[in-house]
């Protein structure tokens, strides 16, 4: 019997929710406010929570957030039960993790439609996480699954609401939902671009003849590239005043793609414009010593741990806790393993709160 847990300030909502559902053969259980709501989430791992967003003590957020934190219970379906008058909310509690929201008064049809949803859609991505696990290395599959979900849940959502309630919409309203399903799909792509590209990088990585062709390709005047894809990302944030190059060197060639050398770049400038605020500056340096040419990118941002680095270093730790807590993105991953495979050497130094500093170096060729 799967066990559902109900977390409502309204015992009204608790008493008849509890009987349609032991009705549909669940078991279970409720709690009047978000504090017991957690402590019986740890106690009973329940199979799915329904939570209400407005509570005394610890608020619907709060409880998503710490379910998501806690290892124990990360991976359980979450639904948001809501007034209409809070519907500005929701798109806070998808970005949060929710997995499907209720609007108050919900009928027995909608409330049995959506748990039986996420209930098949959490043991489908289970299976498919186990299958992942198996077949490739722990370090990226397990925060794909949670990655897809996050976003898509944003996409439908902001569908699912325009659908619902396109007469009481104003335009600004269905605007910014809008703008919504746009940037959580433009983020949707690219997660799924670099899984790809990872992918790509350790199946050339387990193969000598693939690894040794990658070395016939080449990036002509490469600095005059990184003060281009530079000031792109610059403009991208709004920022390009914030941007510092100085990289005068000339005539040389280095042995990568241009996409590749692209992709390097622009993961090391977006983070470093990412995680800096607003008049912050971002410095670029390159420049030619010992037959190498040399990157320095360096951002005055909120810097990254010693553990952090290590987990990068090591490509270890990149599950869903470390992924999220941390911050440690998989563009991070690909711009390091890009340079490795390409003879490169690839550095961070930083703490937390003192900015970052990326060294990148590759062999160069004089071009005459």
């Amino acid at each position: 019997m799967k066990s559902i847990l109900v977390i409502d300030d309204a015992s009204f909502i608790l008493e008849s929710t509890r009987t349609l559902l032991n009705f549909e053969g669940y078991d279970v259980i409720t709690a009047r406010d978000g504090i017991e709501g957690l402590e019986l989430a740890e106690e009973k791992k329940p199979d799915l929570i329904l939570c209400d967003i407005s509570m005394p003590r610890l608020d619907g957020y709060g409880v998503l957030k710490a379910i998501r934190e806690n290892p124990n219970t990360a991976r359980i379906p979450f639904i948001f039960l809501t007034a209409f008058t809070e519907r500005q909310n929701i798109r806070v509690g998808m970005q949060l993790g929710a997995d499907d929201f209720l609007v108050k008064p919900y009928s027995r049809d909608e409330l049995i439609t959506s748990i039986t949803a996420q209930l098949q859609k959490s043991s489908l991505q289970e299976k498919v996480l186990e299958e992942k696990v198996q077949e490739v290395s722990k370090s990226v599959t397990q925060v794909l699954p949670h990655e897809f979900r996050t976003v898509l849940n944003q996409v439908m959502g902001s569908a699912k609401f325009l659908q619902n309630n396109p007469e009481k919409l104003l335009p600004d309203e269905i605007k910014e939902l809008a703008t919504d399903i746009i940037d959580s799909s433009k983020r949707l792509l690219k997660i799924t671009e670099n899984y790809l590209i990872y992918s790509r990088i350790e199946t050339i990585a387990s193969s000598k003849e693939r690894s040794a062709q990658l070395l016939t390709q080449k990036t002509i005047e490469p600095a005059a590239m990184l003060y281009d894809i530079a000031a792109f990302v610059s403009v991208r944030y709004n920022r390009p005043n914030d941007l510092l190059v100085d990289a005068e060197v000339n005539d040389i060639s280095i042995a990568i793609s241009s996409e590749s050398f692209h992709k390097i770049i622009e993961e090391i400038t977006d983070n470093a414009f990412k995680f800096s605020n607003m008049n912050n500056e971002v410095k670029i340096e390159a420049n030619i010593n010992n037959d190498l040419f040399n990157i320095k990118i360096t951002d005055q941002g909120r810097g990254m741990s010693r553990q952090q680095i290590d987990n990068i270093g090591a490509l270890m730790q990149f599950e869903r806790d470390v992924f999220e807590q941390q911050g440690v993105g998989l563009g991070l991953i690909i711009a390091k393993r890009l340079t490795e495979l390409h003879n490169g050497s690839f550095t961070i130094q930083s703490s937390e709160g003192n900015g970052t500093n990326v060294f990148i170096s590759f062999p160069f060729q004089k071009e005459e």
